[in-house]
């Protein structure tokens, strides 16, 4: 990830209900959820949850798509994976003992099913 791509991510994330409305939308992966239902499950306004969400597509960190009637967005997850490793990319100056208590923090609450043949 580009150090602007990643700034113009943390901007649009650095806002209350914009940061509420991402992680709502990474809840309901892969699914999604109509931009209607955002704005009532968050209590804002739909023209203003509107400006939200568009925000946070021009950062890449999500998407819509039409559904019929209906706008759903979800989050990009892959985006979600880059700026994290953006992040932490380089951890600690390469002293990996310095980077163990983050790296446990960040493994999956929900490991990875395994595909039986």
């Amino acid at each position: 990830m580009e150090q602007e791509k990643a700034i113009l991510a943390l901007a649009a994330l650095a806002q209350p209900t914009r940061l509420q409305a991402f992680n709502l939308l990474v809840q309901h992966e892969p699914l999604g959820i109509p931009a209607g239902d955002v704005a009532k499950m968050l209590a804002v306004p739909q023209n203003t949850m509107s400006s939200h969400l568009s925000v946070l597509a021009r950062a890449g960190l999500i998407h819509a798509e039409r559904r019929s009637r209906l706008m759903v967005y979800r989050a990009d997850i892959a985006a979600l994976r880059d700026l994290t490793l953006y992040l932490v990319k380089d951890c600690c100056g390469g002293r990996a003992e310095l980077c163990e208590p983050l790296i446990a923090e960040l493994s999956p609450c929900c490991p990875p099913q395994k595909v039986s043949s």
